[in-house]
């Protein structure tokens, strides 16, 4: 069983940026096939921001296209999401999930980590 820990959240002004991390503190994620970030805004449903499967294939909410990069380092056992241009309806808290397979459901939920940005 893979157990992801997200780290990176913070404050920070609109138009600015900032990394979010998403460790493997127990598995390796070479056997998922996907990894994937979603984030929940006060008052909001938990929403799909991105994702990325085994072979690196990635796709984004229409909301983040442009702005957000998702990428995984094996090596480090570890997904990223860079967030540049952010915007105050970026505030969120940010989930990192996997799944086995294509077909499978997506693992327990963490913690998540908060972003707030700042008009």
């Amino acid at each position: 069983q893979v157990r992801l820990v997200e780290s990176g959240g913070g404050l920070v002004q609109a138009g600015g940026s900032l990394r979010l991390s998403c460790a493997a503190a127990s598995g390796s994620i070479l056997s998922l096939h996907t990894m994937a970030w979603f984030r929940q805004a006060p008052g909001k449903q938990r929403e799909l921001v991105a994702a990325i499967t085994k072979p690196g294939i990635t796709n984004y909410a229409d909301s983040v296209k442009g702005r957000f990069t998702i990428s995984k380092d094996s090596a480090k056992n570890t997904m990223y999401l860079q967030m540049s241009s952010l915007k105050p309806e970026d505030t969120a808290v940010y989930y990192c999930n996997w799944r086995l397979i294509a077909t499978s459901p997506f693992g327990s939920w963490g913690q998540g980590t908060q972003v707030t940005v700042s008009s």
